[in-house]
């Protein structure tokens, strides 16, 4: 068994592309099959459970419902009797005439009473006797003997009256009470129902004139009840606060049933030990009808259902087992083959690993191929690439020269100036001089806005130089925008638009303010002038300038920065550039006039 296992790992470790495939194909069906099998399995289980609670609920409300009918008829005979005018006169005339000390009626009385009691009898075949008393506790009964009782053969008759079900029966007041025993001590098959008779023509003040006490077979719950060779069906009584069991059918759970103060308590006990159980509430007398099952003896179809889908299962795992094991050959053959000609290749054997199948793999491998060749003629490109750099790296340093001999000239334009007193050239050699310096920023595309700012300044010192102060620069942007940064050369292209094409062919002053803000995240720049406007806008916007800036603004800023032009003639122009910040500042505000 060793030499197979061996076998098999060495195998599958020459071949771990196909070993990953099977891995694969195996948790995609045989773990998926197994999980429905034990969800099936479980779906069974419930589904059966749930039936048969239903069904057996739906039987014991049927039951109670039959039993309910019984209990009428014998309600409706205990009516009759005491609504009889010969039984109330026996009744009262025994009372009357009774002699002092005598406990038993005579005979003649007592067949009286009998015969009146048999002419009301009825559903025979559940009742086992009738018991009649009069006030002093004598009896007339009818029926079977046994189930009248230790009181009439001990002649204990007036202790009747102190005990628990007879005061219970006079607190109904005439309403029938059934017992779950016999109150007349008698034998242990029949249960008793008890009726106070009071007279009926005294309807205010009715006195009572006698008991009845009828004995019912519990037997009659045998036929009430259907019976299931795989269950216990039962009748509990647990209204005074003690368990008695009325019926059972099967002895098994006599101690079980006795356990507990209340049908409740015994239920959930009996969960515990695996049982399944269905009750109903009798309307009638209010005892519970249970039917209680073991749950392994009524899973057992469902565990032949759960062998079943094993086997099945089984069967299918199998099946998807060999299909894995073919299936993975097939899908790892075209990647070793890929592999081979990488081997190939990297070794130098250019072409001797070609692959001619027109599937994935094999465009795979021909585009391989073709890179490899592409990557060795690009190669050759980027050392040619390399020195072509290395020349313009060369002129860019010679380049670096030129900016500073334009600074040394403009300084050498400035102290000419100062040693001749002209100020104003003196002025704009700096300005110059300066804005230069701010456009270069050593190579940097942003800048901070304070910068920006200054370059502006620059510009309008040399503007109003040249054209003898006439423009107005008015700047009113946050102080908490003054050390973010911005894109360089921004702002300042806006400022020199609006003095060459607004203000420059205007008479007399003209007015440009800038105003920066920034709010909710977003920088908002405002340039106003009120020059002479724009007459074609449309021309303006498409022109080479404002296209290049809004350019340069969507591909720094990004697609939601904007920039709006809005113009009247003869009115001014308004410049609005918005875009979201980098980082957060202080909010303020700082006002210059230029």
């Amino acid at each position: 068994m060793r030499k197979v296992f061996r076998r098999v790992r060495n195998y599958y470790d020459r071949d771990k592309i196909r070993y990953k495939y099977f891995l694969i194909m195996l948790c995609l069906s045989i773990f998926p099959l197994l999980l429905l099998g034990f969800i099936s399995f479980n779906i069974a289980k419930n589904t059966l459970v749930q039936n048969q609670v239903e069904t057996t609920s739906n039987n014991l409300r049927t039951s109670s419902e039959v039993t309910d009918l019984l209990f009428r008829n014998i309600i409706n005979m205990e009516r009759v009797i005491s609504w009889s005018n010969s039984v109330r006169e026996e009744l009262i005339d025994s009372a009357a005439f009774s002699e002092v000390g005598k406990n038993v009626l005579d005979e003649n009385t007592t067949k009286r009473m009998q015969d009146l009691i048999s002419s009301y009898f009825i559903d025979t075949e559940d009742i086992d006797s009738v018991c009649l008393f009069d006030v002093h506790f004598r009896p007339v009964c009818y029926g079977n003997h046994n189930s009248i009782g230790s009181i009439e053969f001990n002649n204990r008759y007036m202790e009747i009256s102190k005990s628990a079900w007879y005061k219970k029966s006079v607190d109904a007041q005439g309403r029938p009470i059934f017992f779950s025993y016999n109150v007349l001590e008698g034998e242990n098959t029949t249960f008793s129902s008890v009726k106070l008779l009071r007279d009926p023509q005294n309807v205010f003040n009715p006195k009572q004139i006698g008991l009845l006490v009828v004995n019912i077979k519990k037997s009659m719950f045998s036929r009430v009840l259907n019976d299931d060779s795989n269950s216990v069906m039962a009748v509990i009584d647990s209204s005074n606060h003690a368990v008695n069991n009325v019926f059972i059918n099967s002895s098994t759970l006599n101690e079980e049933l006795s356990q507990g103060k209340n049908t409740l308590s015994i239920f959930q006990n009996l969960e515990q030990k695996g049982y399944l159980i269905s009750s109903y509430t009798n309307n009638t007398t209010g005892w519970t009808f249970a039917n209680i099952t073991k749950e392994k003896v009524l899973l057992k179809q469902s565990n032949k259902i759960g062998i079943i889908t094993a086997c099945i299962s089984a069967i299918i795992a199998i099946i998807a087992l060999l299909i894995s094991y073919f299936l993975s050959g097939k899908v790892a053959q075209p990647w070793l083959q890929l592999k081979k000609m990488t081997v190939d290749w990297a070794k130098g054997l250019w072409g001797s690993g070609q692959n001619n199948e027109s599937d994935t793999i094999g465009v795979i491998g021909e585009t391989f191929q073709r890179i490899t060749v592409e990557n060795k003629e690009l190669n050759e490109r980027l050392i040619h690439s390399q020195l072509k750099e290395r020349e313009a790296e060369l002129r860019a340093l010679q380049a670096q020269i030129k900016p500073h001999f334009l600074y040394n000239t403009l300084d050498s334009i400035y102290w000419m100036a100062i040693l001749e007193n002209n100020k104003d050239i003196a002025e704009i050699a700096i300005a110059l001089s300066q804005s230069f310096k701010l456009s270069l920023n050593n190579g940097e595309d942003l800048i901070p806005i304070s910068k920006e700012l200054e370059h502006i300044h620059h510009y309008m010192t040399i503007q109003n130089l040249r054209y003898q102060n006439r423009f107005r620069y008015i700047e009113d942007v946050d102080s908490s925008l003054m050390e973010k940064p911005i894109l360089k050369l921004l702002l300042q292209p806006f400022i020199e638009n609006a003095i060459y094409h607004g203000l420059e062919t205007k008479v007399g002053e003209g007015n440009i303010k800038l105003i920066g803000r920034i709010s909710e995240g977003w920088i908002t720049f405002t340039i106003r002038d009120d020059g002479v406007g724009i007459d074609d806008l449309q021309k303006t916007e498409s022109g080479y300038g404002i296209k290049n800036v809004r350019e340069r603004l969507k591909l720094f800023y990004g697609e939601d920065s904007t920039l709006f032009i809005s113009s009247k003639v003869d009115e001014g122009t308004c410049i609005e550039i918005s875009f979201r910040e980098g980082k957060g500042g202080v909010m303020g505000a700082k006002s210059r006039v230029i």
